[in-house]
Parts: C-alpha cells; sequence; structure tokens
C-alpha cells in the first residue's frame, strides 16, 4: 500500500508535471493581465454596464497587477500541497509566504483608491501604510523562520517516520482535487456575484483563501492525531500543535478587516516563530 501511494505520489508531483503547471499558470497570468488591461481601458473610456462590480479594479493600470498575482497564488498553494509531505515547518513557512502574498495583491488593489484631493494622510491612505508595514514585518519573520529552520538538528529517518511520509503524500494527494474543486466554486461565485448581481465584493481579497485555510487546519488536525502513533516527544507535538494554533489564526484574519485582521496575521506568524524558537533551542539541547 505504501509503495503504491508513494508511487502515485511521485506520477503526480513529477517534475513535468510540475513544469507543466508552471508554463500554464505564466499563461493564464499573462492572459489574465493583457485581459484586465483592456477592460480597464474600456471601464476608462465607454460606459460598460456589465461591470459594474469590478468597477474598484478597473480605475487604475495598476489594478491589474490583481489578476496575475491570482494565479501566482494559486501556484503557492499548489506548491502548499507539494510540499506537505516533506514536513510541518516547511508547509506552515509556505502558509505565510501565502499571506504575504495575499497582503501584496491587496496593496495592488488599494492603490488606485487612493485620493489624495483629502490629503496624503487619509483613511485610504493610513490603510495603505499599515498594510505596507504588515508586509515588510511579515516578509521578516518569514525569513527568521527558515533561518531557525536550518538551525534545527536533522534526525534520521526510520521505518515510522517513512510511514508516516506516506500518510502525508496521500493526503496532498487527496487535497490537489479539492484545490481543484475549490478554485472552480470560488470562480463561480465570485463571477455570478459580479456579472450577474453585479455586486462589490468587500471581501475580494480573501476570496478561496477562506475555505483553503478551513480546510488546512482540519489537515493539520488529522496529521496531529496520526503523529501521535510515531512519536511521544512532548516538544514535538507541542510544536505541531502551535501550529496548527498559527493556522488558525491566520484564518481568522479573513473574518474581520483593517488593523484587526492584520494583528491576527501577524499574531499569528509570530506565535508560529516563537514556537519554532523554542523547539529549536530544546532539539539543540537534546543532541
Amino acid at each position: 500500500m505504501i509503495l503504491k501511494i508513494n508511487k502515485l505520489h511521485g506520477y503526480i508531483f513529477s517534475d513535468n508535471n510540475l513544469k507543466l503547471f508552471e508554463k500554464l499558470i505564466l499563461f493564464l497570468a499573462v492572459g489574465g493581465f493583457i485581459l484586465h488591461l483592456a477592460l480597464i481601458y474600456l471601464n476608462l473610456n465607454y460606459d460598460i454596464g456589465l461591470l459594474k462590480g469590478l468597477d474598484n479594479l478597473l480605475r487604475n493600470p495598476i489594478s491589474a497587477l490583481y489578476t496575475p498575482f491570482s494565479f501566482i497564488l494559486i501556484y503557492e498553494a499548489f506548491l502548499l500541497i507539494y510540499y506537505f509531505p516533506r514536513s510541518f515547518t516547511t508547509s506552515i513557512a509556505k502558509e505565510y509566504e501565502i499571506i504575504s502574498l495575499v497582503m501584496i495583491r491587496k496593496v495592488f488593489g488599494d492603490i488606485p483608491m487612493l485620493n489624495f484631493e483629502e490629503g496624503i494622510i487619509n483613511q485610504e491612505g493610513l490603510v495603505l501604510l499599515y498594510d505596507l508595514l504588515a508586509i515588510l514585518i511579515i516578509y521578516y519573520l518569514i525569513h527568521l523562520f527558515k533561518k531557525t529552520i536550518l538551525n534545527i538538528p536533522k534526525r534520521k529517518p526510520t521505518i515510522n517516520i517513512n510511514r508516516f511520509i506516506s500518510y502525508k503524500k496521500m493526503l496532498s494527494i487527496a487535497l490537489l482535487p479539492i484545490l481543484l474543486f475549490l478554485c472552480m466554486s470560488n470562480l463561480y461565485d465570485w463571477s455570478y456575484a459580479v456579472f450577474v448581481n453585479q455586486e462589490f465584493l468587500e471581501n475580494l481579497n480573501y476570496i478561496f483563501f477562506i475555505d483553503f485555510f478551513t480546510i488546512l487546519i482540519l489537515v493539520d488536525v488529522f496529521i496531529l492525531l496520526i503523529s501521535f502513533q510515531y512519536t511521544e516527544r512532548y516538544a514535538q507535538i507541542i510544536r505541531n500543535t502551535g501550529f496548527i494554533i498559527s493556522t488558525i489564526l491566520l484564518r481568522l484574519s479573513f473574518s474581520v478587516s483593517g488593523v484587526s485582521s492584520l494583528i491576527l496575521l501577524l499574531s499569528g506568524v509570530v506565535f508560529g516563530l516563537i514556537i519554532l524558537k523554542i523547539y529549536q533551542i530544546s532539539e539543540v539541547e537534546l543532541k
């Protein structure tokens, strides 16, 4: 059974399939960027009534960067599934990278909303400033997180560990169609809201990722339960539990807006970093 899982995982996530997916994402990102620019041109020069729900993204050419970044984020979500069997810390680091890219995409959507007629210091300007500061902080925290990972002593793999990795490969295989389903379902819901109901979506930046991070929490809990039969080490159990709490904080940030959302995002990353740092200290002492 384990050999079949490893073989199937190796086939699905082969280098050739990864390169094909990269080319597809590149094609969609470039095509989406050109299409977005064309819609902005039409919106600025002609009255397009069917695109009222997209008015906030059709005011400025800078907003066109929002579309290719959306495809990049889909690719990053795929990489998260790809790296999932490697280690808990690697997948958590990828979650933090996705969050930082979501915030960068949000900035591209917020810049055209600036209104300097009311002065440089206004509500839109402050929101942009807070987002930029949060991006810088999270970027540095991710650097510290990855640096800490490198300082954790490596342990020799055992038969139990290899079996545990096979279980995670099975979960990554199951997550792939779920990722595809989430993309299609969220794209349908968004298209229906924008083109049929012509609604402006307040939570546009977190579409797809609300459901995606919810599933990640459930998968992380499942992995934690499986890990109980392969390790009794307190430090490792606390580390994995701490990462789940970190993911929950990231997910909760999607439910609020403004400064509250940024506080939850930063709290989630900081909590994960502290947990990993304590784990790294304990591993060095046991070595």
